[in-house]
């Protein structure tokens, strides 16, 4: 099944700025909302993401993955639970593999819609980049939700690759917010509003098919994300799989000069449950391993980057179900708290 492709040009064009907003453009925001609430995932087309500046970030993280296991090690932050700094394999645990509601669910689906199971924790490394100006408040201003972002020595380019392309991923994800907020019936900043200083993070990962380059392999098991937004980039190795809102699994193919986005957490709750938390895997299929071949034959890197941007509701704000979604009767499911004690709830989880 190929995904709808939202061209972001048109509303950049105009600014997206109030009685700017044409018929056609509604039209355009409308479909957005739509995408969002019946599929939770759609591909959008950002001209100020270019394919070059993929493909910079692209090496640069191969480059780094490919770096010894204990220079990597150097960039490890346990104290700050993971949250800046590199997430060596073996420490990321997903629900699906303990959740015995999540499990249930699995088990009830269709044999063909059914996720991988992993038998331990994921099979991939980390980096967590933070992105855009901190919170100035003190409740989370020191906890390792705002922490310093980490550098690692012998890459010049680093910060200037990681913040470029942050920056650029963040402005799609403000601009489809505010699309999407105009197509629910919202004002238009009812997202943006309440995205400032929260803590974005560039968070690419890094799996070794060399080591794991077996059909069935899981490097990111079944899950879905705590934000806001999160934007899944361009890899050179298939392998992602999503769930759409009614079921269906779909192996993505990210086209080139394109960002695949799927529903966090926050979204679901600010819609009171209308966009469901997109749920996605990624493991090794038959497609991975005929890429892994053809990258060996071209002496390509075999570590697999997953370019992923997580956007947040700020830390001090309070999440709960905005405008008209207030009024749903699935709105006291998701009771109002602030977006920084829900993200310390989810990560505390992972503490355990």
């Amino acid at each position: 099944m190929d995904l709808p492709v939202i061209d972001l040009a048109p509303y950049l064009s105009v600014g997206g700025g109030g009685s700017k907003v044409t018929s056609e453009l509604d039209e355009l925001c409308q479909e957005v909302s739509r995408i969002l609430r019946e599929m939770g995932a759609l591909l959008v087309k950002d001209p100020r993401c270019t394919v070059e500046d993929n493909d910079r970030f692209m090496d640069m993280m191969e480059k780094y993955y490919e770096s010894p296991q204990e220079f990597k090690r150097l960039q490890e932050r346990p104290n700050f639970h993971y949250q800046v700094g590199v997430t060596p394999e073996g420490v990321e645990v997903p629900k699906s593999m303990v959740n015995e509601e999540m499990q249930a669910k699995i088990k009830a689906m269709p044999k063909e819609s059914q996720p991988s199971i992993p038998k331990g924790p994921d099979c991939k490394w980390r980096y967590m980049w933070r992105s855009g100006p901190q919170t100035s408040k003190a409740r989370f201003r020191v906890k390792e939700l705002n922490a310093e972002p980490v550098i690692p020595q012998g890459f010049p380019k680093w910060k200037e690759t990681m913040d470029s392309v942050a920056y650029k991923w963040l402005s799609a994800i403000e601009v489809v917010a505010e699309m999407a907020a105009i197509g629910f019936g919202l004002s238009k900043d009812a997202f943006t509003s309440i995205m400032k200083q929260a803590p974005h993070y560039l968070a690419p990962t890094g799996s070794d098919l060399r080591r794991y380059g077996q059909e069935g392999s899981v490097f990111a098991g079944y899950h879905y994300d705590l934000n806001f937004l999160t934007i899944h980039g361009r890899s050179r190795f298939p392998g992602l799989n999503i769930w759409l809102n009614n079921g269906q699994k779909v192996e993505v193919e990210v086209p080139v000069g394109c960002l695949l986005l799927q529903t966090g957490k926050q979204m679901e709750w600010l819609t009171a449950g209308e966009c469901q938390a997109g749920m996605h895997e990624v493991i090794v299929t038959k497609r991975t391993i005929e890429a892994i071949k053809q990258a060996s034959a071209q002496n390509r890197s075999l570590w697999r980057v997953s370019s992923t941007f997580f956007s947040h509701i700020a830390s001090e704000d309070v999440l709960k179900p905005l405008g008209h979604f207030a009024e749903s009767p699935l709105a006291s499911k998701y009771p109002p708290m602030c977006a920084g004690e829900y993200v310390e709830r989810e990560l505390a989880f992972q503490r355990e």
